[in-house]
């Protein structure tokens, strides 16, 4: 109770106080990268349930001679790597946090098609809400393993308490500050899960 109160509390305040960040963020993001301003997908979240995550997007809608999307590499702009790097593209999900799908600290939510591949250590990391930063943001982020990133998630379940949020969430501020762990080596953000060898 006391951590979704922290939630509903900090959510709702964050939206108020930054909404001139969100709203100057919202229109720069329509100016350089077009409509939709919000990127949504379906992530998942409590027990391995779905929801549809919102954040700011942050890269151009391009396509091959197919029509198949580019990658990543190549549809992400320098305003979507300033977002990406300042975090800002996280903002929106702040309405997850306050509709209850999300906490401000938990293991980040991963896409469904992962849900199969993870063993049932790994599958633990849905035993508590996902989060806009969480124990693996402050150790290491993006430049993490697969493997440390959810051993990071497990650990947190393990020994989530209030001071730990409270410490996670003062390391995310000075993370975001110095830009550490944005994206793995030779990628925009992660590789692919594609399971355990």
């Amino acid at each position: 109770m006391i951590k979704r109160t922290f939630d509903i509390v900090a959510s709702l305040t964050g939206l108020i106080l930054l909404s001139p960040v969100i709203a100057i963020t919202a229109w720069q993001v329509k100016r350089k990268l077009g409509s939709p301003v919000l990127f949504r997908q379906v992530r998942s979240g409590l027990n391995g349930t779905p929801f549809e995550m919102i954040k700011f997007r942050t890269m151009l809608d391009a396509y091959d001679a197919d029509n198949n999307p580019l990658p990543d590499s190549e549809r992400m702009t320098s305003f979507g790597n300033f977002l990406r790097s300042t975090s800002l593209d996280e903002l929106p999900e702040l309405l997850n946090v306050l509709k209850g799908e999300m906490s401000v600290v938990g293991p980040r939510p991963l896409l469904i098609e992962y849900l199969p591949l993870y063993n049932a250590e790994q599958f633990r990391r849905h035993e508590v809400r996902p989060g806009v930063t969480g124990w693996a943001q402050i150790n290491g982020r993006n430049a993490l393993s697969w493997t440390k990133k959810f051993a990071l998630d497990v650990w947190y379940v393990d020994n989530r308490s209030f001071l730990l949020d409270m410490k996670i969430i003062l390391r995310t501020v000075r993370k975001v500050v110095v830009r550490d762990g944005i994206s793995a080596d030779g990628e925009v953000s992660m590789p692919k899960f594609n399971g355990n060898e």
